[in-house]
C-alpha cells in the first residue's frame, strides 16, 4: 500500500530527475499538501452548499439557484466574493484580539483533519499510524473557538451560543471516539488506510456497518451534534439567538465559521464512508468483476481504472451522507438543550460504552469475524 510518504518521494525523485537540487525539490513539496488540501475542502464545501439549496429547494417545490452559471452553480462563489469585499466589523466593547483568533481557532482543526482522510487508494496526503486518534484530539480543539468568539463578542445571544456549542460537542464528543474505538479495536489500527484495507476483499459484505451497526448509528448522530446541523443547532438557534456566537461577525470573519461547518460536514461524512462504508471499496469486488469480464488482475490498465473508480466510491458514500443530512433537516424539528444534552450523557454514552463491550467480548469470541 503506498502511502503519503510514497507520493513524497516519487514527487520529490521526479524534480531530481529533471535537475532540480534536492533542497529546492524539498522546499516545493512542503507547502503542495497543505495547499491541495485547502482546494479540495473549499471545493467541496461549495458543492455542498450548492447541494443544500438545491435539495432544500426541492424539498419546499422550489427551484432554487438557477441562472448564477449552469444549474446555479456559481452562486456559492458569487457569496463568497461578496463575504470577501463586505466590511468586517468588530464591536466597540468586544475583546478584539480573541473576538479575531476565535474563527481561525474553528476552522484549521478541521482543515488539519483533511490530512488523515484517504480518498482513494493511494491518495491521502499523511498515512498516519495513530490518524483516528489524530482527529479525535484536533476536533476537541474546535469548542475552545467558538466558546472564544462568544465571550469576545460581548453581547448576550452570542455568550449563549458559544455556552451551547463548548456543551453540545463535549457532550457528544465522547460517544463518538468510543464508537471510534471499536473500530479501531476490529481493525487492529488507528490508520485510517488499514481501517479500509480491513474492510476489503468481500465487497458490501465486508463493510463494518454490518458488524458495528449500533456504533454507525451513533457515530452518526454524533457528528450531526458536532456539525450544529438540525435537529442539534441549538447554539445557532435563529428564533432564540439571532445567530448564537456568530451574532457579531460579519465579512470574511463570518465566512470562515460559515466554511467551517460545511468543511466539518463534509470532513465527517468522509470518515464515516472510510470507517463504515469500505472507503473506496466498491460493492462487488473488483477481482471478481475482472474476472466475470476474463481480465487479469494485474492489468495496468484495470488498475488506472480501479483506482480511478475508488476516488469516484469515496465521494459518492460521502456526498449520498450529505444528502441525507440536509434532507433531515426539513424532516426534524429541533430539540431543546435539555433533550440534547440528556440523549448525549444519558442515552448515547451508556450504548456507547456498552456497544464497546460487547465489542470486544465479540472479538474474543469470533476472532476471524471481528479482527481477531
Amino acid at each position: 500500500m503506498n502511502t503519503g510518504i510514497d507520493l513524497q518521494g516519487r514527487f520529490i525523485q521526479s524534480l531530481l530527475d529533471v535537475g532540480v537540487p534536492p533542497g529546492i525539490a524539498k522546499a516545493i513539496w512542503m507547502p503542495l499538501p497543505m495547499v491541495l488540501m485547502i482546494v479540495g475542502a473549499t471545493v467541496g464545501v461549495l458543492i455542498c452548499i450548492w447541494q443544500e439549496r438545491k435539495i432544500s429547494a426541492a424539498v419546499q417545490q422550489r427551484i432554487g439557484p438557477e441562472y448564477i452559471g449552469p444549474l446555479g452553480l456559481l452562486a456559492s462563489v458569487a457569496d463568497g466574493l461578496k463575504l470577501v469585499f463586505k466590511e468586517d466589523v468588530v464591536p466597540a466593547k468586544s475583546d478584539v484580539l480573541l473576538f479575531t483568533l476565535a474563527p481561525v481557532i474553528v476552522i484549521l482543526p478541521v482543515f488539519l483533519s483533511y490530512l488523515i482522510v484517504p480518498f482513494g487508494q493511494n491518495l491521502i496526503i499523511g498515512n498516519v499510524g495513530m490518524g483516528v486518534f489524530l482527529w479525535i484530539a484536533l476536533s476537541s480543539i474546535q469548542p475552545i473557538g467558538l466558546l472564544m468568539s462568544g465571550y469576545a463578542s460581548n453581547n448576550k445571544y452570542s455568550l449563549l451560543g458559544g455556552l451551547r456549542a463548548a456543551a453540545q460537542s463535549i457532550s457528544y464528543e465522547i460517544p463518538l471516539a468510543l464508537s471510534v474505538l471499536a473500530i479501531a479495536m476490529m481493525s487492529n489500527s488507528l490508520s485510517t488506510v488499514d481501517i479500509v484495507n480491513q474492510q476489503s476483499g468481500y465487497g458490501i459484505l465486508g463493510w463494518n456497518i454490518w458488524r458495528q451497526p449500533v456504533g454507525f448509528i451513533i457515530f452518526w448522530i454524533a457528528a450531526l451534534a458536532e456539525c450544529e446541523r438540525l435537529p442539534f443547532d441549538l447554539p445557532e438557534a435563529e428564533e432564540e439567538l439571532v445567530a448564537g456566537y456568530q451574532t457579531e461577525y460579519s465579512g470574511m470573519r463570518f465566512a470562515l465559521f460559515y466554511i467551517s461547518s460545511y468543511v466539518n460536514l463534509v470532513l465527517s461524512a468522509l470518515l464515516i464512508a472510510v470507517l463504515y462504508l469500505g472507503g473506496w471499496d466498491f460493492p462487488i469486488p473488483v477481482n471478481l468483476i475482472a474476472r466475470g469480464l476474463g481480465i487479469s488482475e494485474n492489468n495496468s490498465v484495470l488498475q488506472i481504472v480501479a483506482a480511478s473508480l475508488g476516488i469516484t466510491m469515496t465521494l459518492l458514500k460521502a456526498y449520498f451522507l450529505v444528502f441525507l443530512a440536509i434532507l433531515l433537516r426539513w424532516t426534524v424539528p429541533r430539540v431543546r438543550i435539555d433533550q440534547l444534552l440528556n440523549l448525549g450523557w444519558k442515552f448515547l454514552l451508556p450504548i456507547a460504552l456498552v456497544n464497546l463491550l460487547a465489542t470486544a467480548a465479540l472479538k474474543l469470541v469470533f476472532p476471524f469475524a471481528f479482527g481477531g
